[in-house]
């Protein structure tokens, strides 16, 4: 496996798009469709583009278009570069002002009534990215690609990951099913907040080879009782790291707690921690989080 090529793609993609530019198909002024079903028409290339999400900025700076950008929600952390970006707040508590001031021609955000409504009454020009699984992550690169004139290299950024998860799939195709209980919130560790159907952490878990065991939880996000991890007794368990690398829940505090400390993954010290903006930011990272799932899943089959 080698993501590492797609991690060089995607560093890279800012210092040729300059170049790539000319080779470009030309932009087709018109009407554009967001993850809400909004017919947004867009009339020119957008110069001055606000992003009002992690995985969108990510996803802007992936496809080079840095330079573009003229103000992110707190939460855009990376690439390092995003930081540096005037910020405007996030979708729960947005600086309206702040945005008027940037004068963006057009706003990329996430689906978030309030923040949407505040756009729409002030004529701001808006689209909404919230894709609902992977092939809407794939959608959503091109669509970014096609309204800012950069079809072709959105198209090779969606390519390379595309046959990313080719390999891993491929990799792991007929491996045996590894029981899998993902943490996302271990406050109340004897009722911890898990990772059901719908949600992108399900189905990376899938394709990297591992069976869910909250797979037929209510909702995307769902508690989780320590008497069905209990019953299930998973095979792995994997937390996520919070803000500044730090796991929602360490292995000491597993193994200390008195129902925890009697699952096999535990006794096994199959215990392990993934970044948790890689699987969940829905972005061109997120097949770096499928590869670093299935390594864990499968470690026998990524040991070259």
């Amino acid at each position: 496996m080698k993501l590492k090529r797609l991690g060089i793609l995607i560093a890279s993609l800012s210092l040729v798009t300059s170049m790539a530019i000319g080779c470009q198909p030309q932009f087709q002024p018109g009407a554009y469709t967001d993850d809400m079903g909004r017919t947004v028409t867009i009339d020119e290339v957008p110069k001055r583009i606000v992003s009002f999400g992690p995985s969108i900025t990510e996803t802007l700076f992936a496809l080079g278009l840095d330079d573009n950008v003229v103000g992110v929600s707190d939460f855009c952390d990376y690439p390092e570069a995003a930081k540096s970006k005037p910020s405007i707040g996030n979708a729960f508590n947005p600086s309206i002002e702040k945005i008027v001031e940037l004068e963006p021609d057009l706003v990329l955000t996430v689906e978030h009534e309030q923040l949407n409504t505040k756009l729409d009454a002030l004529g701001i020009k808006f689209m909404v990215l919230s894709p609902k699984d992977i092939d809407g992550i794939l959608k959503d690169i091109e669509l970014v690609g096609k309204i800012t004139g950069i079809e072709k290299t959105a198209k090779k950024l969606v390519q390379d990951m595309q046959d990313s998860i080719s390999q891993v799939r491929t990799r792991v195709e007929g491996a045996a099913k590894v029981k899998v209980f993902f943490i996302v919130d271990a406050t109340d560790p004897n009722n911890p907040w898990t990772a059901g159907s719908g949600s992108f952490i399900d189905t990376l878990i899938t394709m990297a080879g591992g069976e869910n065991i909250a797979a037929e939880a209510v909702g995307a996000w769902a508690l989780f009782s320590i008497e069905q991890i209990v019953s299930s007794d998973p095979d792995i368990i994997i937390t996520q790291t919070m803000v500044g690398g730090i796991p929602i829940v360490s292995k000491e505090e597993l193994e200390e707690h008195p129902a925890w400390r009697e699952m096999t993954a535990v006794k096994q010290n199959r215990i392990y921690i993934i970044n948790g903006d890689l699987v969940s930011r829905p972005g061109p990272r997120i097949v770096q989080g499928l590869e670093e799932m299935a390594k864990i899943i499968h470690p026998e089959l990524f040991t070259e």
